[in-house]
């Protein structure tokens, strides 16, 4: 398998893109769960089906008596076990391997251990999941930060008379759809409550997969690091088994029934074990960091004083009084707004912006002229421009 073309797909998910050529309508925690995670996911999902990586992913020894590759595919297709009982036994004294022993059927524990080959499709699942939360609001955003900043977004931009002519159309664009943006913010705050439940069911899920061990999996490998070279026991061969016992039954020439052992080393846990314990510290930090950003928008949305802060303090924006002043004029969605056009912008540039709008809405000039209407019309529906004169009047 030629896996760095692969990677390098992958790679697509966290390329820089320059601001200028393409809208940011998010935040980086949001970007953060769509283009990180998801090439992260998508990237050990490649790594864990390269088998130039580690050879085989299955091969198991008995007796001679069944082929080699009868017995590998057989043990893969259905289990293997380990007997938790003999984890931390002397090797080679009391034990061939961690958890592989002689056992009694019945009466000692047996873990099995059958979900090696599902692996890369869980990754690749999640990270599909990770992806959806983004799909969701790139659709219902439906494109408008990227029209409505056309010619004004960037660090650059193009001649003076070019620049002023879009800023006017911004603003008046601003002041026409004052109060008509809840539902538009609604769509972005419901997503960043996707993103935070996504993390966390995602954690549940690998733990459901890994038969409960993932929400302590982490911190046993903390203890393991604390604990002396000789006597530590790595609680990695507990839930990732590098041995494995896997038994095969057939029929024997005069009929009567054979039961085969075999001993499997399973190499693909090599690349599990340190997968997921990097998916552990990761979905750790994600959802916390995710937890933080909700707690943010959910301060945006109640507390008006929060918003003051943001222009004041952020994107250096006029004095404390004509701050509130603006913040009592518009609504949590008008504000949303105007948080991602200053993503869009350069600070100068958006600064303007927002000095305009103040004064007109101070002014009170908010019906917008026949010019600007025209100017307007590619971003800003007549329906809605006519309906909002009906409203006012």
């Amino acid at each position: 398998m030629a896996i760095f073309p692969m990677l390098s797909a992958v790679a697509g998910f966290i390329k820089v893109r320059y601001v200028v050529d393409k809208a940011n309508i998010d935040n980086a925690v949001f970007r953060a769960h769509y283009r990180l995670t998801t090439a992260i996911l998508f990237g050990c999902c490649i790594l864990v089906t390269a088998n130039n990586l580690i050879g085989d992913p299955i091969s198991c020894i008995t007796d001679g008596a069944i082929p080699e590759h009868v017995i590998n595919t057989f043990c893969w297709i259905t289990h293997t076990f380990t007997l938790p009982d003999k984890i931390g036994k002397g090797l080679g004294t009391h034990v061939a391997h961690p958890g592989v022993s002689d056992y009694v059927d019945g009466k000692d524990q047996i873990r099995y251990h059958a979900y090696y080959q599902w692996v890369p499709f869980m990754l690749f699942f999640q990270g599909i999941l990770f992806y959806v939360p983004h799909w969701i609001w790139k659709n219902w955003e439906e494109g408008k930060i990227r029209m409505i900043t056309d010619g004004v977004r960037g660090a650059s931009i193009g001649q003076n008379d070019d620049r002023l002519s879009r800023q006017k159309q911004l603003v008046q664009y601003l002041i026409d759809t004052l109060h008509m943006h809840n539902v538009y913010a609604s769509g972005y705050f419901l997503c960043e409550v996707f993103n935070f439940l996504n993390v966390i069911g995602n954690m549940f899920l690998i733990d459901s997969f890994l038969g409960g061990e993932f929400f302590s999996y982490g911190t046993k490998v903390l203890e393991l690091s604390q604990m002396d070279q000789e006597n530590r026991i790595d609680p990695m061969v507990a839930v990732f088994p590098r041995v494995t016992k896997c038994t095969f039954h057939k029929y024997g020439p005069s009929g009567s029934m054979q039961t085969h052992d075999a001993l499997c080393v399973l190499a693909l846990n090599i690349l599990n074990e340190k997968i997921y314990i990097f998916l552990w510290f990761w979905f750790i930090i994600l959802a916390i960091i995710s937890g933080m950003a909700l707690a943010y928008s959910i301060a945006v949305v109640t507390l008006p004083s929060i918003r003051e802060t943001i222009l004041l303090r952020r994107f250096k924006f006029g004095t404390p009084q004509s701050v509130s002043a603006l913040i009592r004029k518009t609504q949590v969605g008008d504000f949303l707004l105007l948080h991602l056009l200053g993503q869009n912008m350069n600070m100068g540039q958006f600064t303007e912006v927002l000095d305009d709008l103040s004064s007109r809405l101070h002014l009170g000039n908010n019906l917008p002229t026949a010019p600007s209407t025209l100017e307007l019309s590619p971003m800003y529906p007549l329906d809605k421009l006519r309906l909002h004169k009906e409203t006012e009047a």
